[in-house]
């Protein structure tokens, strides 16, 4: 996308339909659930245009949330029927701009680990039991907020670090230490290997320096989605 996808406000309405741009099987290649077998969610528009993003959610289509369940449960099992994929990822775009509370609540009962990844500037009063992995974002040279009601629920913050780009050059006080939030630092993927790799040194660094974690996206070291 690189920041020319359309900026979408947030939806409001009781969350029986969703827009969903895919749902796949893969692993988890970021943050605190690295390499877990798992089901994607992605889920259609966002709030913000951030000029990095390499991801498509614009062509989405309206899923009812029992396809949506069905379609997870079936990739969630092996060819044996046994359910494998245990980790259902709910991402998009920006997940929290749709009402999510029902789809998430199904999941738990059916006994999934449900992840959201957000940016941070939308809330919804999701099941406790939902871990919310939140990246925050820059507009106008400086971090968006992350709301102090979903601040509270954040399970790690996970910062996109460049050497090149100064707005990502380091991370940022959000309200992680108050609350003792773990932080990841993610290289930037700039689509340039010698910037991509300053990125990757730079990230070592940083994370030596503060005593954050490192998260590498491994599923574009392993080639797959």
């Amino acid at each position: 996308m690189f920041g020319k996808n359309k900026i979408a406000k947030p939806e409001i309405h009781e969350g029986f339909h969703l827009d969903v741009q895919e749902i796949f099987p893969t692993f988890q290649g970021e943050g605190p659930y690295v390499g877990y077998p798992s089901v994607f969610v992605r889920l259609g528009g966002c709030n913000l245009a951030c000029d990095f993003c390499d991801t498509e959610f614009d062509s989405y289509q309206n899923f009812s949330v029992e396809k949506i369940i069905e379609e997870v449960s079936r990739l969630a099992k092996n060819d044996a029927g046994d359910l494998v994929r245990k980790l259902v990822v709910i991402t998009g775009g920006e997940p929290l701009r749709q009402p999510i509370e029902r789809l998430c609540q199904e999941l738990v009962q059916r006994d999934f680990l449900v992840q959201i990844e957000t940016n941070g500037t939308l809330f919804r009063d999701l099941p406790k039991e939902v871990k919310i992995i939140c990246s925050p974002k820059i507009t106008n040279e400086k971090y968006h907020q992350i709301r102090p009601d979903l601040l509270a629920r954040v399970d790690a913050l996970k910062f996109i670090i460049s050497k090149t780009k100064k707005n990502y050059f380091q991370t940022a006080e959000l309200g992680q230490s108050e609350f003792k939030i773990p932080v990841y630092l993610q290289p930037m993927d700039e689509y340039d290997e010698a910037k991509n790799q300053e990125n990757l040194r730079h990230v070592l660094e940083l994370a030596a320096k503060f005593g954050h974690r490192v998260s590498l996206q491994i599923h574009k070291i392993l080639k797959i989605r």
